[in-house]
């Protein structure tokens, strides 16, 4: 096993994730917001009341409430998550536009990877 001072590679590693989501039921999403708002402790008075304010408005920053980056890591083996930073913003959103198509660069690297082997041939 190798450990920290043994191995060569780089210690920090920049993990990207890039969601879209349906808002099904913005209601539940601001009230779900509202009740971690209310919960949570050791948020100022003043900025509870901004908080609450931002996610009636808005059900983007609903999510930001909601979602936190340390619970995708928090299970994995081997890691410590050492800094987050994420957003909640509307977007249009067509699952038939290029611009959405996930897989385009993969098939892309294949094409390429397939173009040389053949032409070192």
């Amino acid at each position: 096993m190798e450990t920290e001072a043994e191995g060569d590679g780089a210690r920090y590693v920049r993990l990207q994730v890039e969601l879209v989501l349906e808002l099904t039921d913005t209601g539940e999403l601001t009230g779900a917001a509202l009740d971690q708002i209310t919960g949570d402790e050791f948020m100022p008075d003043d900025e509870r009341a901004h908080a609450r304010d931002a996610v009636q408005r808005d059900e983007a920053e609903a999510l930001a409430y909601l979602v936190d980056p340390f619970d995708l890591v928090t299970g994995v083996p081997g890691v410590e998550l050492v800094q987050a930073s994420w957003n909640s913003a509307h977007t249009e959103y067509d699952p038939d536009d290029d611009e959405w198509d996930l897989w385009e660069d993969e098939a892309d690297d294949e094409v390429d990877e397939e173009t040389e082997e053949t032409e070192d041939e």
